[in-house]
Formats: structure tokens, sequence, C-alpha cells
């Protein structure tokens, strides 16, 4: 049975080429063995139970994967929303191209556990959009978090401060929310107005791909309609009394903007928890990490060692000591994850010895 193939056409009636769901000459050249196989390229858009919609040259796809695919690949090398793909004649996912990006978190319900997992949201970003409401006041911690997460995949992030409209001076609470790292892009966006909306597109060109990550409520596929321009895309719920917004979005969406780019549409993250996140971290938090450059020892503790520069910055009041405890705090999530994954290997490599007392 040959590709059951729903063409999508923009409003010109032209079919979708790749490059406007960011194909390029090195995604050609890495898909070239899998064209000699006569394998069509094509791109996640949405993951469903056991099938996924991928989006083609010339169409929309309605993909399984093979069950050697199946078999053979770990849970996080199978396909998710952004990834690249090889479909065959019947319009089955045969390969997943190697990422350029991935975000990836610790699996939710998992803490405690040395069963801790790495769940992959998407891949290929090269933006992350870091989205929070300025109808109640910005959560610096999980901001923070967030911020770490879009480092450590390799992404841009851009963080978003929608419903500038609820905010009388939503100009100060940007800046306060810059003061955060000052290499970071703060926009402000108000949907109702039109505030930001070409800040937003100016990140997205033709070729890049962006995604959307922050709690229920906030905007997040309000922005993606506002962005699209026409009708109601994605679904999204009534503004409550308190100014947030109800929770709508169950799956992610990759979706192509007429202005060009694409952009992933998450659905909120009630737990947002690293997985490895160490130079994700260290990015996040570079002020700590130019600090702890200048120690005398290379080896400080930043407890009681002498010449420590990041104590002396907490003393004079350059570090703020609510943020000397978020990054501890989140360090110290790491380094348990790591002991966890550390300890889990060790067990798995004690169960495939053989029996200390066979000869």
């Amino acid at each position: 049975m040959g590709l059951s193939i729903r063409t999508r056409v923009d409003d010109n009636g032209a079919v979708t080429e790749l490059t406007t769901l960011g194909w390029d000459e090195a995604w050609s050249s890495a898909f070239a063995a899998f064209q000699a196989r006569e394998l069509v390229p094509g791109r996640v858009a949405i993951q469903h139970r056991g099938a996924y919609d991928v989006l083609t040259a010339a169409g929309e796809v309605r993909a399984q994967i093979t069950t050697r695919l199946r078999k053979e690949a770990s849970l996080v090398d199978l396909p998710v929303v952004g990834d690249w793909v090889g479909l065959d004649s019947a319009g089955t996912i045969v390969v997943v191209l190697p990422r350029r990006t991935k975000l990836s978190r610790r699996a939710a319900h998992d803490e405690g556990s040395d069963d801790a997992r790495e769940q992959v949201i998407a891949a290929n970003l090269d933006v992350v959009f870091i989205v929070a409401s300025l109808g109640e006041e910005p959560d610096v911690r999980l901001l923070e978090r967030y911020v770490a997460l879009a480092l450590e995949s390799r992404a841009h992030p851009v963080i978003l401060l929608t419903k500038a409209d609820l905010e009388p001076d939503p100009t100060a609470v940007a800046a306060e929310v810059a003061g955060m790292d000052g290499e970071i892009p703060v926009h402000t966006v108000s949907v109702r107005t039109g505030l930001g909306l070409d800040s937003v597109r100016s990140h997205l060109s033709p070729d890049l791909t962006g995604a959307l990550l922050g709690p229920s409520g906030v905007g997040k596929s309000t922005l993606v309609n506002a962005l699209v321009g026409h009708g109601e895309l994605l679904a999204t719920g009534e503004i409550r009394a308190d100014g947030q917004g109800r929770h709508t979005t169950t799956r992610r969406q990759l979706v192509v903007l007429p202005s060009g780019g694409l952009i992933v549409d998450n659905p909120g993250m009630r737990e947002v928890h690293l997985w490895l996140a160490d130079d994700g971290l260290a990015e996040a938090f570079d002020d700590i990490a130019a600090l702890a450059a200048e120690c005398r020892f290379s080896d400080c503790s930043h407890d009681a060692e002498p010449g420590c520069a990041v104590r002396a910055a907490l003393a004079d009041g350059r570090l703020k000591a609510e943020r000397w405890r978020r990054y501890r705090s989140l360090q110290h999530e790491v380094a348990e994850l790591e002991d966890r994954l550390t300890r889990r290997e060790r067990s798995r490599a004690r169960r495939k010895r053989p029996d200390a007392g066979e000869s």
C-alpha cells in the first residue's frame, strides 16, 4: 500500500516545501544515504499513542514506526515532535535522523527512585521561548529552571512575559526579569494589543524552529494562534477572574507559521526537573560561574575557604543570597540525579557479572 497523504496547502494552493519545515543542505546531506533506499523525508508534527503526524513535501502523513525501530531504539531515540524521519513507501517511519538539539527533562513522578529516566520533549529546536504571565508575579525560580533546560539543549532561550495588558508597568517587570541574566532577551507581549508579536517573529526566520515552554494558562496557544494570524488553530481557554488562563493544550504540536519559521506548542508542565544539566546550569548562572573562577582554590566549596570570590560577592551584595540558594538547590538536584544513575549502572553491571561462586 502506498503513502496515505493528507495534502496541506497554503492560501495560494501551493503544497508545503521541505524548506518551510526547516530542511536545509545539512539535513539533505544527512539524509543522502536513506534517499538511496527510496525513503521520503518528513518532520514529526504531532505524536499520538502509537502513531505520528508527519509533514512531508507532498502533505501530511499518519505514520507508525517499524517493529524493528521500536525494538532496537532506546526510548529517548524514538521519534518526538520536531524530529526529521525517513518514511518508506507504506508511510512507515524507518529511521530517525540524528538530532541537532534535543530538549530534555527528567521524567515526572520519578523523584526518589533509581529508575530516573530522560524524557525528550522536542527535537531540533533553535529557540526556546520561556513564557510567563504578567497576570501574576513571575516565578523567578521556575524561569531559571526553564532557562537551564533550554541552554542544556543548545537552543537559544528567550523570555516572553505575556498578558502585558494586565500589568500597570510591564517594562519595569521585564527589566527586573532581565536582571536575572542580561544575555537572555526578555520581551513583553500582549495578544490583545499586538504588543511584542513582531519581537517574537524576529527570532523565527523561515529556517528556524522555536518552542514555547511554560506553565498552564500563560497564553502559549493563544500566542501561537496570533502568530498564525487566521482563525483559531489551537484550542484556548477563557481567562479566569484572577487573570489566569485555563489549561487547554494536551499534546505537543509543530506549527508552520505564515511569516516563516516553525513553533512547537507544549502542554503546561506541572513539574520541571533538570536532566543532567551541568552545562545548562553553568550557563544559566554564568555570573556565579564567573565568580567561582576567581576563587583562590580551583576546588573551592564556597563554604569557609580563604579567598572565596563567591562569598565575597555575597558579603558585598554583588550576588544576591536568594539567587545563590536557588543555584545550590539546582546543583544539588543534578548531583543527586547523577548519583542515582551511577547506582543504577553499577547495579546493572553486577547483575550481568557471572556468579562469584561459578568456576
